[in-house]
């Protein structure tokens, strides 16, 4: 079981009716989060933006964003193009693979491109509308207060939230439908993917904004007398230039990477598990995927629940409040899934204690 979970074997497991049905479905509810967090961008697009000095200034950021991004992706786009060489030809296939290996190292290389792709396509979206939110943000607290600026902000992370769950399940529904038994070959190339891509953009992102941030100061606060954050201070942009390519784009790819690093192992570990069992492996690999199916409703259902009762309310308790409806939601329908299909609470308990944790942490 160990080895096949390590190097991703191929798996014996028989695709019925139903598990072709359900493939379908996960993978439409995986284009429901997409078009959920293109309703989210259009309602913050929408919001004003503020003074003509609050736009200019959000300008320049946005277009300092843009420019370290870009030019992070076409040094990052040549190592990829390498790696990806390597890796057609350095992996091992499994000898008891159905698709040839030269189908499978294809498959995993394309599956690696793709990884890398998704990753960066959501650190780029949820950087890109950061820098257009944070300006609205802004102007909506200055007009209308608390409740309707932490509805804002809190849409303009949804967008990043969303395109990692809805990319993430994307992908690896797709290698699942197209390659069957031999997924579990093909899916770690696409959690090393979008791993490596996040690395780059976590470090590459934070080493630009701790420069930023320390030049700034020292410029502005030592040398010059300024305030920290003052706009008369040129660097002053490189640093929330810095701060969202680090903590917007970095941290989108980082969270799309952990989501589908996990969703691979779990898939690769649960058809192990459930090789010799009376399900099949085909149940260790359909679970995860109904699982993360299940989160994307449940967090847009959370989503849409965040919004401060008061002006006096806390923003934390109203993000808490929406973070909880979706954690009960979850395992309401974890467990249902458990009871119904897996026939075994084990699987329930698994992840509700994963949720008591994140619970606990939150």
């Amino acid at each position: 079981m160990f080895l096949l979970a390590q190097e991703g074997g191929s798996i014996n497991a028989i695709f019925k009716s139903f598990d072709n049905t359900a493939l379908w479905i996960i993978l439409a509810i995986s284009l429901v989060a997409l078009a959920f967090a293109a309703y989210l961008r259009r309602e913050v697009l929408a919001a004003p933006q503020g003074t003509e000095k609050m736009k200019q200034i959000a300008k320049a950021i946005q277009e300092g964003a843009s420019a370290y991004l870009q030019r992070q992706f076409r040094t990052v786009g040549i190592f990829m193009g390498i790696l990806t060489v390597a890796l057609f030809f350095i992996l091992p296939v499994d000898k008891h693979t159905i698709h040839s290996a030269l189908s499978i190292r294809f498959g995993r290389s394309v599956a690696f491109i793709l990884g890398a792709t998704f990753s960066a396509t959501t650190g780029f979206a949820g950087m890109w509308l950061a820098v257009r939110g944070n300006v609205r943000v802004a102007n909506a607290a200055r007009e209308s207060g608390l409740r309707r600026a932490l509805r804002i902000a809190f849409r303009t992370g949804g967008v990043a939230g969303m395109f990692t769950v809805g990319l993430g399940l994307l992908g690896a529904t797709a290698i699942v439908m197209i390659y069957r038994q031999d997924a579990t070959s093909v899916l770690v190339g696409f959690g090393f993917g979008g791993a490596l891509l996040a690395m780059f953009m976590r470090v590459g992102g934070g080493i630009f904004t701790k420069a930023a941030d320390v030049g700034a100061d020292l410029v502005g606060k030592v040398e010059q007398n300024i305030p920290e954050d003052d706009p008369r201070n040129a660097a002053t942009i490189a640093d929330n230039v810095g701060d969202n390519v680090g903590d917007c784009a970095g941290m989108a790819a980082d969270l799309f990477e952990s989501y589908e690093v996990t969703l691979v192992a779990a898939i690769i570990l649960g058809s192990a598990a459930f090789a010799n069992s009376k399900q099949g492996a085909i149940v260790g690999v359909m679970f995860p995927l109904f699982v993360r199916a299940i989160g994307v409703i449940t967090s847009i259902i959370g989503i849409l629940a965040v919004s401060p009762r008061s002006e006096t309310e806390s923003g934390m308790k109203s993000i808490n409040r929406g973070f909880f409806i979706s954690a009960v939601a979850s395992a309401i329908g974890v467990l249902l899934l458990a009871a119904t299909y897996i026939k075994d609470l084990r699987a329930f308990w698994a992840v509700f204690f994963g949720l008591v944790l994140a619970s606990v942490i939150q």
